[in-house]
């Protein structure tokens, strides 16, 4: 433990800073698959019972008209959270009709690129921006990897912690900039830690035969000698690997978080230069948009990370604008599957250590990155996502080898401080807790989620698609017979009404056309020049 860590855990430890404690804030985002009863893929609409999806503020649509997304608005409490979560979701099933939600980040039953419907927002200006980005990302890395799903945390620290962290370091320059640097700080070290949380929490191991038919360089072998399935036997979460959320066209984008400047820079630059490997899709010739623009991103959400720094952006603003305008707000976590043995996919005990992960990072000492710590970062991380679970397994620690085992000790260890004064403030004793659950999955892999579905499925002698439908039947059972509070089924009924007139003014009031509207919109990244 660094001195300097060892004095901002003592700086934590007085009664008003425990109060502070108790109010980090948390946002969930949570994707779903609609699916039949046979478990393949719905082709039918948003439901119409479930508003517009375009301005609902709880429940909206992701890449497909059939990958769900419900919201959670930012809370200090994980069990109000958790329970809002529980509360969209019975909502939902009171609407679909001979339709359920899957329970797992990899997909059920997919029939190609053309059996995945591209979501769509309405006839507005903004509605169709949506919509042709999605067209761009399908063109350029396939529908397939934009069917799966995962769950997004959000975290952020008070206001008032910042206030005193900022008094106690003198003061430095102004204090927005000293927001943004911390979290920096936090996003460098969770880079250099995000292997211990795809290990943790990793639960897609395997993968329906359907999601790779006719692709043969996979790498993956058959799970069953009917080739149902397919696996690597040590991996955790192959949606973090090759076949999820990564673009080959993305690895030589070099984003460095050292500071708030380059960062926006990089990715600025990332938008406004043309790449031309996507010069040949239509970007707007004769009104065909088959993408937003032909750059490396399209815009900043094309940019695959585990891990964002975010901050709200104003009606119309690009992200990149909003950050320039007012620094860092919080950070947003994108690695984190979808836990199908849960009935949200989350548990309280997991957020409770994502609490503890991501303060420890904020807290510990976070010097500037550079290529070489970024590839060494990179190598981990895809270790654990096909090996992760491999007894003896050696990753890369500033240059030096150290066991995943001994090295998560380590780091669990000193999570253990954080996971102490996160329970004083709350007094309790459930983040201790948490972390002792992690200890138990390091030594002993059999304990992690990855391991369990492989478990299950051979003890059941069932192939990764009945898994997972089993599981999305028995939740739906769940949130079936759990009727809802009548002041929060009339509450969602308003809001989805809301959205649908929202939804209406909002095509109402368009005056500009589509191509006027997308200069209008990237024109703002003029501002972020030089």
């Amino acid at each position: 433990m660094s001195s300097n860590f060892h004095n901002q855990l003592q700086s934590l430890e007085a009664p008003q800073s425990l109060e502070w404690l108790r109010g980090i804030q948390r946002g969930i985002e949570k994707e779903s698959l609609r699916i039949t009863l046979e478990g393949k893929l719905a082709q039918t609409p948003h439901p119409a019972g479930l508003g517009s999806a375009l301005t609902h503020r709880c429940i909206t649509t992701d890449y497909s008209e059939a990958l769900l997304e419900f919201i959670t608005p930012v809370s200090t409490g994980i069990e109000e959270s958790l329970a809002t979560l529980e509360q969209i979701h019975a909502f939902v099933y009171g609407k679909l009709q001979d339709e359920i939600l899957w329970s797992a980040s990899m997909p059920c039953v997919v029939s190609g690129d053309q059996g995945i419907p591209v979501a769509h927002y309405g006839s507005s200006n903004v509605a169709r921006m949506k919509t042709v980005y999605r067209y761009g990302l399908g063109h350029r890395y396939g529908r397939l990897m934009q069917a799966i799903s995962g769950i997004h945390y959000n975290f952020s620290m008070p206001q008032a912690y910042w206030e005193q962290a900022w008094q106690q370091a003198g003061s430095p320059g102004e204090l927005r900039d000293y927001i943004s640097e911390r979290y920096l700080g936090l996003i460098r070290n969770f880079k250099r830690h995000s292997w211990l949380l795809i290990y943790l929490f990793g639960a897609s191991p395997a993968v329906c035969a359907s999601f790779l038919k006719g692709r043969d360089k996979h790498g993956l072998q058959a799970f069953d000698e009917q080739g149902r399935s397919l696996y690597l036997p040590h991996s955790t979460s192959l949606r973090m690997g090759d076949l999820g959320y990564n673009s080959d066209a993305q690895k030589n984008l070099e984003i460095c978080y050292n500071s708030l400047e380059n960062y926006v820079e990089t990715l600025h630059q990332a938008i406004i230069k043309p790449h031309p490997a996507y010069g040949e899709i239509p970007s707007g010739e004769n009104g065909d948009y088959q993408q937003l623009n032909d750059s490396l991103l399209q815009i900043e959400n094309e940019f695959y990370s585990p891990i964002r720094p975010k901050r709200v952006s104003l009606p119309g603003e690009t992200p990149l604008n909003a950050l320039v305008r007012g620094g860092i707000e919080y950070i947003e976590v994108r690695c984190v599957d979808v836990n199908p043995f849960a009935p949200v996919g989350l548990e309280a005990e997991q957020i409770r250590f994502l609490d503890t992960f991501l303060l420890y990072c904020l807290l510990q000492d976070s010097p500037p990155c550079d290529e070489s710590e970024q590839a060494e970062q990179q190598a981990n991380l895809e270790a654990v996502v096909n090996r992760g679970r491999q007894p003896g397994l050696t990753l890369s620690n500033n240059g030096g080898e150290q066991t995943l085992q001994h090295w998560g000790q380590l780091l669990l260890d000193d999570m253990d401080s954080v996971a102490k004064l996160l329970d004083a403030a709350h007094g309790q004793q459930q983040y201790g807790a948490s972390v002792a659950r992690q200890q138990a999955r390091v030594a002993d892999p059999e304990l992690t989620p990855s391991a369990r579905v492989l478990r299950e499925m051979r003890e059941q002698d069932v192939p990764f698609f009945r898994l997972a439908m089993n599981y999305s039947l028995q939740w739906a059972e769940y949130f079936q017979q759990r009727p809802l509070p009548t002041e929060t089924a009339v509450a969602l009924e308003q809001e989805s009404r809301r959205s649908l007139e929202a939804q209406r003014d909002i095509e109402a009031s368009d005056d500009i056309s589509f191509e006027q509207y997308l200069e209008n919109f990237f024109g703002q990244y003029q501002a972020l020049q030089g």
